[in-house]
């Protein structure tokens, strides 16, 4: 007699979700080159073969992973009802800078995005639309954000542009000196 054993309800969605955020660090520490199925399977303590019964691809799971982490730096950074300031406060800090890993997917892979294979160029335009749409949120909290005005547009802008420059500097003081700058600039 062969004993089966059955997972509780919800666990293959669980162990997907581990998968995913595991992915989401790697991809924003690493690159979208630098994720290995069989290492990243292997850190959160499963086997490579494991991976197909949660993903198809890969693309499905990196554009998994870049939508987890548009979804980690909304929850993080983009609080409802957060004016901008405060938003920009958030965004553009040194440890944005320094911890890619945990930081906006867009800041950290967008300029690699529109090279990907279509389904994770769509995750990156999800994101970014997203970005876009909690930008004109906190800045006009009363207007309807699906149409993000050009104020938004500066400022999402601004904002990620920052980050990739502060990080690309190599230069602490200089680093500080593009937040604080971008900071002053939304706020005025």
């Amino acid at each position: 007699m062969m004993l089966i054993m059955r997972y509780p309800d919800g666990h293959k969605e669980a162990v997907r979700a581990r998968i995913v955020t595991a992915a989401a660090r790697a991809l924003r520490r690493r690159g979208l080159a630098g994720i290995s199925i069989p290492a990243l399977m292997k850190q959160v303590g499963l086997t490579h073969g494991g991976f197909y019964a949660h993903f198809a691809s890969r693309d499905e799971l990196v554009a998994a992973a870049v939508r987890a982490a548009g979804d980690d730096t909304a929850a993080r950074v983009f609080e409802a009802g957060l004016p901008l300031d405060r938003v920009a406060e958030r965004y553009l800090s040194p440890t944005h800078v320094e911890h890619v890993q945990d930081g906006c997917v867009v800041a950290a892979l967008g300029t690699s995005g529109p090279r990907q294979p279509a389904r994770v160029r769509d995750a990156f335009a999800h994101v970014a639309r997203g970005l876009l749409r909690l930008t004109e949120q906190a800045l006009h909290p009363r207007r309807p954000a699906e149409v993000p005005s050009d104020q938004a547009l500066v400022r999402a802008a601004t904002m990620v542009g920052a980050i990739v420059l502060a990080r690309l500097v190599k230069d602490p003081a200089l680093s500080g000196r593009i937040l604080d700058a971008a900071r002053a600039s939304l706020s005025s």
